[in-house]
């Protein structure tokens, strides 16, 4: 494990950051449910929530009462679930413990999330990054400059507006936008069967042409996703919903961008 420390973090490995120019676009949901998905397509899979302070990975995965083993030397072995690797600080702390912690000390976790954890060989890292362009992303895009950026939104034109805020940070830091998923695009109608879309349509689209990027999905609303997160089960694995098909294309799409 020592050798393993000596290397360049995610050498050999596809590192994407996921981020939002805001909270409350479903943009941890949509993380936990890719890295699902690709280690259920036979990938590797690793996911760093370097959302310090509002961390929900561990909730959304149900593991939200584990703790991370350490070897003799101080090396973090991750947490696996669902065949995905994962670091937390939400897995390292005290229940209901707040952090108030200043930008700098920030990113030093986010370097030992890097450094300090056995991640082992891997094909994708994914890192749930924290809402907005604030230190966490600027630190992992200077830390990290070969991650791929994808982006998350909902159709509403405010979200994609703020959304481009991180596509300018990215682009100023030399990292590729890779593509846009929109969340929350439509709602069927139990009793219809139709889609409303009830935060407005197609923003998605523009944003992604707009940045040149790929729009890799649409992610339609449902409270049987939100009542998964409760339950820390992940959405594709629920048999009562065709969210798998959702992200099994979106996946697929990831794996042309490469």
């Amino acid at each position: 494990m020592a050798e393993e420390k000596t290397k360049k973090p995610f050498e050999n490995t596809r590192v994407i950051a996921i981020g939002s120019g805001k909270g409350g676009v479903g943009k941890s949901t949509v993380t936990a449910n890719l890295a699902v998905e690709l280690s259920e397509m036979g990938y590797s899979v690793g996911l760093i929530d370097a959302d310090i302070l509002g961390h929900s990975i561990p909730q959304i995965l149900g593991i939200k009462n584990k703790k991370p083993m350490a070897t003799k030397d101080g090396t973090i072995i991750p947490i696996e679930v669902n065949g995905v690797k994962i670091i937390s600080m939400g897995n390292l702390m005290d229940k209901d413990e707040a952090l108030i912690w200043r930008g700098p000390m920030l990113g030093n976790v986010l370097t030992q999330f890097f450094n300090d954890v056995y991640w082992g060989e891997l094909d994708y890292m994914l890192i749930d990054l924290p809402p907005g362009t604030g230190d966490v992303p600027l630190s992992l895009m200077q830390q990290l400059p070969k991650a791929e950026i994808l982006i998350v939104t909902t159709p509403q034109i405010t979200a994609a507006d703020v959304a481009k805020r991180l596509a300018f940070m990215a682009k100023k830091t030399n990292s590729k936008v890779i593509g846009i998923i929109e969340n929350m695009s439509y709602f069927i109608c139990d009793n219809c069967d139709e889609k409303h879309y009830i935060f407005g349509k197609s923003e998605g689209e523009k944003l992604s042409k707009e940045l040149n990027a790929l729009l890799l999905g649409e992610i339609p609303l449902s409270t049987l996703v939100r009542e998964d997160s409760d339950k820390g089960i992940p959405s594709v694995l629920d048999d009562r919903l065709d969210i798998k098909d959702k992200y099994n294309l979106i996946a697929t799409k990831l794996l042309e961008t490469e």
